[in-house]
């Protein structure tokens, strides 16, 4: 299984942005958590494509965007042309969730759903097969530095039992609340994405990235 540390850069200091992404990628990072928000799926607003457009053409990067946004389906095309590798929707904000992914894959890029922590596996498992990967939400998405959702922990826990069932190549990312101890959780609950926001950026960013690597590491050793 591939497991991947995945910094999101809501949390980064926009005006230090380039050498923060730049340490990231000095740091052995691969992926990249760009969360878009519009005042309306969620309360806050955050950064759209002209600031993916602008760091995309000094990173290499895998750019993982996490839209949420209302009617995502307006914006695939556009989220792609600025250099998205992978565009994430939330089911609860999709008129219609399988077109919108059959949008996505049309558009070259990887596939990715999210439910909200109140939304249940169910309502997404019958489309595991059609998307490249599931995150589960472990706060309220819309804000940083919420506490880690206990009861998400049996959703991964889930997600992770149906895709080895079906025999499918599925990650499993998580986001929200990451830590020393959250990070353990979620890991052995079955993730193998784990996008941390303070927990990378709070202090020295470098000292940030290597203490979640080395803690990242532990818990797979431990699963291995």
């Amino acid at each position: 299984m591939m497991y991947q540390l995945c910094p999101s850069i809501l949390s980064a200091d926009f005006n230090r942005l380039g050498e923060q992404i730049k340490i990231l990628e000095e740091e052995g990072i691969e992926w990249l958590h760009i969360d878009v928000m519009d005042g309306d799926f969620v309360p806050s607003i955050s950064f759209g494509m002209p600031v993916i457009k602008s760091i995309r053409k000094e990173s290499k990067l895998f750019f993982d965007v996490h839209l949420m946004v209302t009617e995502p389906e307006r914006y695939i095309r556009d989220f792609v042309d600025c250099g998205a590798d992978s565009i994430t929707v939330h089911a609860e904000a999709c008129e219609d969730l399988e077109r919108t992914i059959e949008q996505i894959r049309e558009a070259g890029v990887k596939v990715g759903v999210s439910i909200k922590p109140a939304t249940p596996v169910n309502d997404i498992s019958h489309m595991l097969e059609d998307v490249d990967m599931v995150l589960v939400m472990t706060v309220q998405p819309g804000f940083g530095g919420q506490k880690y959702m206990e009861e998400c922990t049996e959703k991964i826990q889930e997600l992770r039992d149906l895709i080895q069932d079906e025999d499918l190549n599925v990650d499993i990312q998580v986001d929200g609340g990451i830590n020393d101890e959250t990070m353990e959780t979620v890991l052995k609950a079955g993730a193998n994405l784990v996008v941390a926001g303070s927990y990378v950026f709070k202090d020295d960013l470098v000292s940030g990235v290597r203490h979640a690597k080395k803690r990242m590491n532990e818990v797979i050793r431990e699963i291995d």
